[in-house]
């Protein structure tokens, strides 16, 4: 009940539907007499939130400081001495990142922007490390296949061997697939983090106070700015308010570990 709980509140929390919902109270206020000018303010206000999230600049502004936590795994030369820290690792943990069940189509087209970012991170990993176990997570969303087997499927289509593969399809979200995590490894065992790098820092948090010890490899990063800013990086759209929508979902998550002394 507290899982569906959070996820009805977080959902009214996200930037379209808090918008939404302030637009909508705003419209019904003024077909009233009694509060006109409550409604307008409301209305008002909504669809200004709406259009300063949307700015690809803000969604950017407001993912830079999570992205920024941890860096990237830089490239390695064929032969390269690998950092002591990620050559201890015998584990590679991708955290689930959604799919779609569309038949017909292959495991890697049905994985989400996200996910597939997740996975092409950690084949990489994988190959920089071939005895490294590869740790897939996510359950199913109704019927059909689970994101694991998804994700595993997608890792044995890009070279994978799929006995290094191990599924976890019982983790509904960030909390269980720290549980899991630990009840497969275990305190004092290194492994490589594979998550969107938006998400990393939580993930991190998380996963230390219980006691894991795991090196961040974030993938999936959206706030990375181009050499030269381009008339089109002002621009409001979809993606401006998608990113904003992700930055604002992993600071309510926090806050809500944090509640729950989880981090």
């Amino acid at each position: 009940m507290l899982f569906w709980l959070k996820k009805a509140v977080s959902y009214w929390l996200m930037p379209l539907p808090l918008c939404l919902g302030l637009m909508v109270a705003g419209i019904l206020l003024l077909r009233s007499s009694r509060r006109p000018r409550a409604g307008r303010i409301l209305l008002a206000a909504g669809a200004l939130l709406l259009l300063v999230l949307s700015n690809k600049q803000v969604g950017a502004a407001l993912l830079r400081p999570l992205e920024s936590q941890y860096p990237a795994l830089p490239e390695f030369a064929p032969g390269a001495t690998l950092p002591p820290s990620l050559a201890a690792c015998r584990t590679i943990v991708v955290l689930g990142g959604g799919h779609a069940d569309a038949p017909g189509l292959p495991a890697t087209a049905k994985l989400s922007t996200s996910a597939l970012a997740r996975l092409v991170e950690a084949v990489r990993i994988a190959r920089l490390l071939p005895d490294a176990t590869l740790l897939v997570s996510g359950p199913a969303a109704g019927s059909g296949a689970t994101h694991a087997s998804v994700l595993a499927m997608a890792a044995a289509s890009l070279g994978i061997d799929p006995h290094r593969i191990v599924q976890i399809d019982t983790a509904r979200d960030t909390d269980d697939e720290v549980q899991e995590v630990r009840r497969r490894l275990g305190p004092g065992h290194p492994f490589a983090l594979v998550t969107s790098a938006w998400h990393m820092p939580r993930a991190v948090a998380l996963m230390r106070r219980s006691g894991l010890d795991p090196l961040p490899c974030p993938a999936d990063f959206l706030s990375r700015a181009n050499a030269d800013t381009l008339a089109g990086d002002w621009l409001f759209d979809v993606s401006g308010l998608e990113h904003s929508t992700w930055a604002i979902y992993e600071r309510l998550g926090t806050a809500w570990a944090r509640l729950q002394g989880k981090i």
